[in-house]
Formats: C-alpha cells, sequence, structure tokens
C-alpha cells in the first residue's frame, strides 16, 4: 500500500490524500482540473497547519507530507503505479459507476478500488470492473484528519484477504475501522439519516423550533451538534439523497424523506454550503443564526 491514488479533491479527498502523505504514503491526487486541484491542495496545506500550530505534529512532517503529494487531472497516468485507489467523488452513481470503469482499466491487477461513498452499494460499484473481488467501501468521517472511524464496507464479492488489508491500512492510519455488509446505508447513514429525518418531521410538525429540537438532542442525549444543525453541516441535499437510496433500497415507507427537506433541497437551501438550511451562515465565519422561516414554530 506504499502508493495511494485519491479521485476528488473536494473536502473529502483533500482530507483522504492528507492523512495518508502524512502517514508516509506517495499520494496521487487527481481532479478534474487544476483549479480544483489547487483549491485541494491548498486546504491540506491550511489544514496541516492548523495541526502544527495545535502541536499535533511539528513543522518537518507537514512539509515531508506535502512532499508526498502529487496531482494529475489523468485518470490513466493517475492510477498507472497505485497499489491502492480511492475514489471520494460526489455522491452520484453514474459519476461513480464511471470513474470505476476507467480505473479498472488504468490500475495495476493487484490494486484495491475502494469507494468513499457514504450509502451507494459497493456490490453496484463493484459490478462495473473487472475486479469485484478487490473492490471495498472505505467511509471516511468529515472532518477525516481529526475523526476515527473508518467504515469498511465489504460489497457481495469483497475478498476476505482484502477486507484484511484495509482493515489494517486503517489503522495504521491511527483509525478505527469497523466491518460492515453491503446494505443501504451501511451502519452509519441507515442509523443517523433516519434520526435527522426524524428531527425534520418533528419541526415540519411543529412540535418544537430548530433551537429547541437541537438543545433536547445535545444537553439530553449528549451530542456534540444537534440533529438539524448536523444535517446543514453534511448538506440538506446529501441528506435527501441517502433518504432515498433507504427509501429505494428498503422498500419500507419509514424511510421516506420528510417534505419538508424535500421543499428545501429543491428551493436551494442546503445548509452550510448554500449559507442557509435550518440556520443562516455568515460567509467565512462560524457565526450561525436560526433561518427566518424556523423561527416561529409554525
Amino acid at each position: 500500500m506504499k502508493n495511494v491514488t485519491v479521485i476528488g479533491s473536494g473536502t473529502m479527498g483533500n482530507g483522504i490524500a492528507h492523512v495518508f502523505a502524512l502517514y508516509g504514503h506517495s499520494v496521487t491526487l487527481i481532479d478534474i482540473d487544476d483549479t480544483a486541484l489547487q483549491r485541494g491542495m491548498a486546504a491540506i496545506d491550511k489544514n496541516l497547519t492548523r495541526q502544527v500550530d495545535k502541536g499535533v505534529i511539528d513543522a518537518s512532517r507537514k512539509a515531508s507530507a506535502l512532499g508526498n503529494i502529487a496531482t494529475t487531472t489523468s485518470v490513466a497516468a493517475g492510477c498507472q503505479s497505485a497499489d491502492l485507489v480511492i475514489e471520494a467523488a460526489s455522491e452520484q452513481i453514474d459519476i461513480k459507476l464511471k470513474i470505476f470503469g476507467e480505473v479498472d482499466g488504468a490500475a495495476p491487477s493487484h490494486a484495491i478500488l475502494a469507494s468513499n461513498t457514504s450509502s451507494i452499494s459497493i456490490t453496484r460499484i463493484a459490478s462495473v470492473t473487472r475486479r469485484p473481488n478487490q473492490v471495498i467501501g472505505m467511509h471516511f468521517m468529515n472532518p477525516v484528519p481529526v475523526m476515527k472511524l473508518v467504515e469498511v464496507i465489504r460489497g457481495y464479492q469483497t475478498s476476505d484477504e482484502v477486507t484484511a488489508t484495509i482493515m489494517d491500512v486503517s489503522r495504521k492510519l491511527e483509525k478505527i475501522p469497523v466491518e460492515a455488509n453491503d446494505y443501504p446505508g451501511f451502519v452509519s447513514n441507515r442509523i443517523l439519516m433516519p434520526m435527522i429525518n426524524e428531527a425534520i418531521c418533528t419541526l415540519h410538525e411543529g412540535v418544537a423550533g430548530v433551537s429547541e429540537i437541537d438543545e433536547v438532542m445535545k444537553l439530553g442525549m449528549a451530542h456534540p451538534m444537534g440533529p438539524l444543525e448536523l444535517a446543514d453541516f453534511i448538506g440538506l441535499d446529501v441528506c435527501l439523497f441517502i433518504m432515498r437510496v433507504l427509501h429505494e433500497g428498503f422498500g419500507n415507507p419509514k424511510y421516506a424523506p420528510c417534505p419538508l427537506l424535500v421543499n428545501m433541497v429543491t428551493a436551494g437551501h442546503k445548509g452550510v454550503k448554500s449559507g442557509v438550511g435550518f440556520y443562516q451562515y455568515s460567509a467565512g465565519t462560524k457565526v450561525k443564526q436560526v433561518a427566518g422561516s424556523f423561527r416561529i414554530t409554525n
């Protein structure tokens, strides 16, 4: 696992590249254009600097990590020497299938192909490759440099050897891998997303307001962040997508997304990324307030 390729330089991709580079792997970061790659590298530099400032690492280790990362816009060039390829593109099945088909043709035959997907079937992704036994899920948590969990998802044909290798690699990154089988939402989002959806339903039905719902869960259940604020942080569009995956995958009405969630995403209110969700966010700051339409319980 010396050479690691990460596809996608957004929040998750640059975080994954950051961690592998920090632990001595040679990392190739791939994205569609140089602008995206420059943003990704700037984020890695900023997050490494934060670790230096906090005393987590020293300046020489930061420099070494940055030196371990190369960038390219070519999947073929970026995968040709890879031992492990991790896809961290947007959560859209068509995009992931296209990437895995291309990576399968470019990566060496021994390479393990992993996806950072939070909900899409690993078995479905593996079906477009000629090596389904070497395809696995590595679902890192955000922010990747900080969060310890890696949800390791076995597809229907993922081999025991590949699973053991990925569990071992994760531990060497000082992460805690937890194995799961390939069913909609895996473990994390099968439990988390219905909770968030129920919190949205509680708001939608006028049981309580945004702040009240979040305070109950923080103070009563010791959650570090309330479910509505967490939904904003994840992205309401992502929450909606995962609820639809659960609903379609299980065919159970209990997973139907709340109509309020559907309306908010349709209106472009996606949370932190759009500046407004259940809360409003001031650009460039962490200051937030309950969004205007939710200040009074309906």
